[in-house]
């Protein structure tokens, strides 16, 4: 990244379009310059279904931040479920143009050209090269090679694709609200670096980002990324499990949800009345239930969510790997014990995130921002700016990998 360099980070999630406009200040440190959001339904249980819903919200959302910033922003990185990502490891050995000279940049960078010629299915696009780590001849491993003495080095890395069909919907929604993609970032991905404290980074965890309408999951071996996918669930199914069982409306079911908060029936303290104002069964219009009715519901629909989730993890062979479990998203995290009931179901430790920057960015933007430090903390990455200035015509797959080409190799 270069200082000056302005990153616009777009996150389309199941309730709202945010985004976060970032400049790299004199420091190196992410400078927030404004921050927007805006209501959308176009997208449900993780699949886009009103493209036109999700035009006007991006289309508002990038006004108002016009208006705050006073900038005209023409570009932007943005965020990808991890259904429509496979992730793909690859190695390969460098030998070092001088090694009396220590490996240089070019090396590297040649090395990131290499590495990312993989046969790619014809359905994909890759989106992102994720540099893991450089093995130097001697044995040692680093995160930067730059500078070092050895005559070859082994780079490890993982290839991220996209389903290319999702690339050309996403990026034809964003040419309409007359905006180019620099960039499209897996969620876990782009918030790793933001919810996870210093152990966690270098431990295997697994991000779970439980938000509205979906739960993203997000695998670490240590820095390496090992996978990801995202299940239709979120807390959006727990307010309308209320708003169904017991007939009353979701606006209701969802105040009771952020009322109650409590995600184990097991730990209520006063099992109180609870009064229902919008009952609409019978002739009554009001009807009261207990409060370890409504956590009943409430439990059985977090039990389901981890339920699946350790399904997933089991049938990827992958859970045995899992030293960790971290809990992030508006859809769970404030709920009490959310933790606690997955430990039970999982059967590994589980905590809600902890991470510095969890505490001190605002839930609507959290991922927006990761995504704004994401792109900023790319090691070897070459011009990261958004477009702030005019745009050129081009084709919506060529767009998207000239861009991804610039964000490593120029």
């Amino acid at each position: 990244m270069a200082i000056g360099d302005i990153i616009v980070g777009i996150d389309i999630g199941t309730s709202k379009v945010s985004a976060v406009v970032g400049e790299i200040n004199n420091f190196n440190q992410i400078e927030i310059i404004c921050s927007t959001s805006n209501k959308c339904h176009g997208i449900s249980k993780g699949k886009i279904v009103d493209e036109e819903a999700i035009t006007h919200s991006i289309e508002k959302t990038i006004e108002e931040a016009e208006e705050i910033s006073d900038l005209s922003i023409c570009s932007a990185y943005v965020n990808i479920p991890g259904k429509y990502v496979t992730i793909v490891q690859n190695s390969i050995v460098k030998d070092a143009k001088d090694k009396y000279a220590g490996i240089s940049l070019k090396d590297v960078t040649s090395a990131m050209n290499l590495i990312r010629d993989i046969e790619i299915p014809d359905d994909k696009i890759l989106i992102d090269i994720v540099p893991d780590k450089f093995i130097l001849d001697d044995g040692k491993v680093t995160d930067d090679p730059i500078g070092k003495f050895s005559s070859s080095f082994t780079l490890q890395a993982q290839i991220i694709l996209a389903d290319e069909e999702y690339v050309k919907t996403l990026t034809g929604i964003f040419k309409r609200a007359g905006i180019d993609i620099d960039g499209i970032i897996p969620n876990t991905l782009a918030e790793r670096n933001l919810v996870l404290d210093v152990n966690e980074l270098n431990d295997n965890v697994m991000l779970l980002d439980i938000g509205a309408g979906i739960t993203d999951i997000g695998v670490f071996n240590g820095s390496s990324y090992v996978y990801t996918n995202t299940l239709p669930l979120g807390g959006n199914n727990i307010t309308n499990d209320i708003a169904y069982v017991l007939n009353i409306s979701t606006e209701e079911a969802e105040k009771l949800k952020r009322q109650y908060a409590l995600a184990l029936k097991s730990f209520i303290d006063n099992d109180n009345n609870i009064v229902l104002n919008s009952y609409m069964g019978g002739d009554s219009r009001t009807k009261t239930i207990k409060s370890s009715e409504l956590i009943e519901i409430i439990e059985a629909r977090v039990e389901e969510i981890f339920s699946l989730v350790n399904k997933e993890i089991i049938n990827q062979g992958i859970k045995n790997s899992i030293n960790n479990v971290i809990l992030v998203g508006e859809g769970i995290s404030n709920l009490n014990k959310s933790d606690m009931a997955g430990k039970i179901i999982l059967n590994l430790p589980v905590k809600i995130a902890t991470g510095r920057l969890v505490t001190t960015v605002k839930s609507t933007y959290r991922t927006s921002y990761a995504i704004v430090r994401y792109v900023a903390s790319r090691p070897f990455a070459g011009s990261v700016s958004s477009n702030i200035d005019t745009r050129e015509n081009k084709s919506v797959i060529k767009t998207v990998a000239e861009k991804i080409r610039e964000f490593f190799y120029s």
